[in-house]
């Protein structure tokens, strides 16, 4: 080949190597588009060195010069289809060791944030191995299948605080999480959300029954936004800890606070008006909108509406709901 035609070949296949990104980077599909950003976890392929290209039936095509337009477009639908959505990011950055009169344990710092873009709102939470165990057995009782090839870290007789056995378990841990995310129905069930943010809301309860509303606040606002995230598919669940949030802010004297976050509260009950908060929560919102200067009235043919349709019951106030949340 001389050198003019060298040259012409380099310059078409640099074009063709700008329409692949072009294509994969500005046209994606309708589902993604509609969908939050997402990190894209793929598998890199590796091709077997002692299998040709004929011995392959599912070999995939190559991004190369020699590709239609049509065909590079398939090409990266076929990889696409290949790419699994994350959401969520399980880190493990360190651990402590924990000691007390009578047990010794390490427990695990777990970092959980959003990939695909910078997230400032991370949650931090820590477990110790007897958590991680629990968790599993509970997911083994009702997701025995989907369990079946699920890996987990066994106890060693000695050795459990030595440095090395402790990353082992940091990386297990990780990969643990992160493929118990990968499976829908577990990553949705009651039993995975509980395990990540179940401690840090039965503190948080703890302290909003005490009088602590500073302290409650503080957790309560910590785990609101980790239960945003597992429970997108369930929105009403959260309720509750909106609610819990609702009355430190009101106790707190922080009608404006605790306003905002009775309105996030309402729009997730828009269509479920028999929920048990629901009354308590309008109450309440009627009470703060009134000591705002806000629009009450809306708020009050609300609960005149409601109170028609249903007999006459005592309700108890959002509070009196609140300090009963898990009351072991």
């Amino acid at each position: 080949m001389d050198q003019d035609s060298h040259c012409t070949a380099e310059k078409e296949l640099l074009e063709d190597v700008s329409r692949i990104t072009t294509f994969s980077t500005t046209s994606p599909s309708d589902e993604e588009e509609n969908q939050p950003k997402a990190e894209i976890s793929c598998q890199v392929r590796k091709k077997d060195p002692g299998k040709d290209d004929s011995q392959d039936s599912n070999a995939t095509l190559s991004p190369n010069s020699s590709m239609t337009t049509k065909e590079l477009q398939e090409y990266w639908r076929n990889e696409k289809s290949q790419c699994r959505q994350v959401k969520l990011l399980f880190e493990i950055p360190s651990t402590r060791i924990v000691e007390h009169h009578l047990s010794k344990y390490v427990m695990y710092k777990i970092i959980i944030l959003q990939t695909g873009s910078f997230d400032n709102n991370k949650s931090v939470i820590e477990r110790r191995y007897s958590d991680f165990e629990k968790l599993h057995r509970n997911l083994l009782e009702e997701f025995s299948e989907e369990m079946e090839d699920v890996p987990f870290p066994k106890k060693t007789l000695t050795g459990n605080f030595t440095e090395e056995i402790i990353n082992e378990r940091k990386l297990a841990f990780k990969d643990y999480l992160r493929l118990l995310y990968s499976m829908k129905y577990i990553r949705r069930s009651k039993k995975f959300i509980d395990f990540l943010t179940r401690p840090e809301l039965q503190e948080a309860y703890g302290c909003l029954r005490g009088g602590q509303y500073t302290k409650a606040l503080e957790i309560l606002l910590e785990v609101i936004g980790l239960q945003e995230r597992l429970t997108r598919g369930n929105p009403v669940s959260i309720v509750p800890t909106l609610c819990a949030i609702v009355v430190c802010h009101k106790d707190l004297e922080n009608p404006a606070s605790a306003f905002e976050y009775g309105e996030k509260a309402l729009l997730r009950l828009h269509v479920h008006t028999s929920h048990r908060y629901y009354i308590p929560l309008l109450e309440t919102m009627i009470t703060l909108a009134y000591e705002l200067g806000k629009d009450f009235l809306s708020l009050q043919e609300k609960l005149e509406e409601w109170k028609t349709k249903k007999d006459p019951i005592r309700v108890l106030t959002l509070k009196e709901l609140a300090v009963q949340e898990y009351v072991q």
